[in-house]
């Protein structure tokens, strides 16, 4: 009893106890996480199966068989009842503190806008207008090329060339540790994903990443370096963006096409509608056919209350988790990509496909 005390006390005070961010970085981050996530990564890319689906599946199926017998060995009487909550609480704390242990205490890093060269100045409605016509004419450019490429790897699969690209972008916001990719992997959540349009996940106990089965082929390559930008210890999800973005820009023309398809969208969000409307109008057929697709995908797929209910529920896990901005934080990645100077220069204007 004293030691399942000791065990909810311990995740409690692991929730709410105040972290220097700088000392999670140096000593979390780069040493005890950069030995977990080659390991762990590696490991689970051996199974062409979902780990965290299997630990998933035994762990319900033992609660529930633990619960039975509690409930049948005291039938009517509240001690089964206080059995089953004690060993709820406390498989939660236990996992809690795996959680922050693995991989969890990445999101009291130091933000990108402090860690990075950052100029808030340039953060401005015309460098909107300006970086969002730039994706117009790479995804013009991009589109033929991205299109006649070879199919996208297979589930399962690393894509070379974007791997390539993720390890350029990792130097480019300062990751300078070695990040062993996964492989994009399907899940038993899969049929939740696609209800509540979420694209991809990282399973922060075995490390592996997993991608909804409806996402499109043009889509798939940036969905994949977001979450292997959570697997480089990048937990909040805008700066996950902007380093998924960065590796596809550093990939092949499809896997750059993706990088810039999302960019486009999350740009005309944020620029005026009449400034909206003249950027997409400058799009060619294949783009503007391409995000059509991709809006049909969502309609088709997603359940609006599944949906918000889902993200209302994320949104609190972030916010518990130190992110203040929830799920607005997604929209961070604008203000980085304006912002960000890599060896003194915009981040735009890097050499990219």
């Amino acid at each position: 009893m004293k030691s399942r005390v000791a065990l909810i006390a311990l995740a409690a005070l692991a929730a709410v106890v105040p972290l220097p961010p700088v000392a999670v970085d140096r000593l979390y981050t780069a040493r005890v996480y950069a030995v977990l996530q080659p390991l762990l990564t590696s490991l689970s890319n051996l199974a062409p199966f979902s780990l965290f689906d299997a630990a998933l599946g035994a762990t319900v199926a033992a609660w529930i068989a633990l619960a039975a017998r509690d409930l049948v060995r005291t039938p009517g009487g509240p001690r089964g009842a206080v059995r089953v909550t004690t060993r709820t609480i406390t498989w939660c704390a236990v996992l809690y503190l795996l959680f922050l242990a693995i991989w969890g205490l990445n999101y009291r890093r130091p933000r990108m806008r402090n860690s990075l060269a950052f100029d808030a100045s340039a953060v401005t409605a015309p460098g909107a207008r300006a970086a969002a016509a730039r994706a117009v004419q790479r995804l013009n450019a991009l589109h033929d090329s991205a299109h006649a490429a070879a199919p996208v790897p297979a589930t399962g699969a690393v894509d070379p060339a974007l791997a390539g690209g993720f390890a350029r972008a990792l130097l480019d916001v300062g990751v300078v540790r070695s990040v062993v990719p996964a492989r994009p992997k399907p899940t038993i959540l899969d049929g939740y994903f696609r209800r509540a349009g979420v694209d991809g996940m990282t399973d922060p106990f075995f490390l592996e990443t997993f991608i909804a089965s409806g996402v499109l082929p043009f889509e798939r390559a940036f969905v994949v370096a977001h979450e292997w930008s959570h697997l480089a210890g990048i937990a909040d999800e805008g700066e996950a963006n902007f380093t998924g973005w960065l590796a596809c820009a550093h990939g092949s023309d499809a896997d750059a096409y993706s990088g810039w398809l999302f960019l486009y969208s999350e740009l005309a969000r944020v620029v005026s509608p009449r400034d909206r409307a003249a950027l997409s109008s400058t799009l060619a057929a294949g783009p503007r056919a391409d995000l059509r697709a991709i809006r049909e995908r969502y309609v088709r797929e997603v359940n609006p209350r599944v949906s918000h209910a889902g993200w209302r529920i994320y949104d609190s896990y972030l916010k518990a988790n130190r992110v203040d901005e929830g799920t607005a934080s997604y929209n961070e990645v604008v203000r980085l990509v304006l912002g960000v100077r890599v060896n003194g220069a915009p981040v735009l204007s890097l050499p990219m496909p």
